[in-house]
C-alpha cells in the first residue's frame, strides 16, 4: 500500500534530474564569467532576463547582461587573476520554475601579497577574497533546459538585505517540506 501523499518513482527521478540540471547551471557562472564568454552566458538567461547587482545596477535583457563581461575592465579583471567561487546551491523545486539560494565568492590573484611554497605545488602570492556575495536565481524550464529568468546578489556587508535574502531562501525550503 502506498501513501497516496508520496511522490511517485518516476517523480522523484524527475526532481533529482532537476536538481542535478539546476546544480550545473549555476556551476556553469563561475567559469563563463572567468572566461568572458558572453554566448555562453546568453544561452542561459531568458531573453528577457534581468539582473539585479549594486555594482551593475538593472540589466533587463539577455544582450546587456552578457555585455557585462565583454566589457574591458572585466576582460583586466580576469588578466588579473579573477576567479569566481560558488557555493553549493539550496534549491527549491515549484514544478518548471525554481528558486536558488547560493553564495559567490569573488577571488583576486595578490600580486601584493607574500610569496609562499606549498609542498608540491609550488609557490605563490596568493589569493584574497575580493568580494562574497549572495544570489537568489529565479529559474525557469524553456524548451526542456532550465534557464534564468532573474539573478539578484547583494553583497555580505553586514546590512540586513543579504541575511533577508537568505532567510528567504531558507524559509521556501521549510514552506515547500510541509
Amino acid at each position: 500500500m502506498t501513501d497516496e501523499n508520496q511522490p511517485t518513482v518516476e517523480q522523484r527521478l524527475q526532481m533529482i534530474e532537476d536538481k542535478l540540471a539546476i546544480y550545473e547551471l549555476i556551476a556553469s557562472h563561475p567559469p563563463s564569467a572567468d572566461t568572458g564568454l558572453a554566448e555562453y552566458t546568453a544561452a542561459v538567461y531568458m531573453e528577457d532576463g534581468v539582473l539585479i547587482a549594486e555594482r551593475v545596477g538593472w540589466s533587463k535583457s539577455v544582450e546587456a547582461i552578457a555585455a557585462f563581461i565583454l566589457r574591458q575592465a572585466h576582460e583586466e579583471a580576469i588578466k588579473g587573476g579573477l576567479a569566481h567561487f560558488a557555493g553549493l546551491p539550496l534549491i527549491e523545486l515549484r514544478g518548471d520554475k525554481a528558486i536558488v539560494t547560493s553564495y559567490l565568492q569573488l577571488l583576486q590573484l595578490d600580486k601584493q601579497g607574500e610569496m609562499r611554497e606549498m609542498a608540491n605545488h609550488g609557490s605563490s602570492t596568493g589569493y584574497r577574497i575580493h568580494r562574497v556575495v549572495v544570489n537568489r536565481w529565479e529559474l525557469e524550464r524553456h524548451a526542456g533546459r532550465w534557464k534564468i529568468r532573474s539573478r539578484t546578489l547583494l553583497p555580505v556587508d553586514g546590512t540586513d538585505a543579504p541575511r533577508q535574502l537568505l532567510t528567504r531562501g531558507l524559509s521556501d525550503i521549510l514552506k515547500a517540506a510541509r
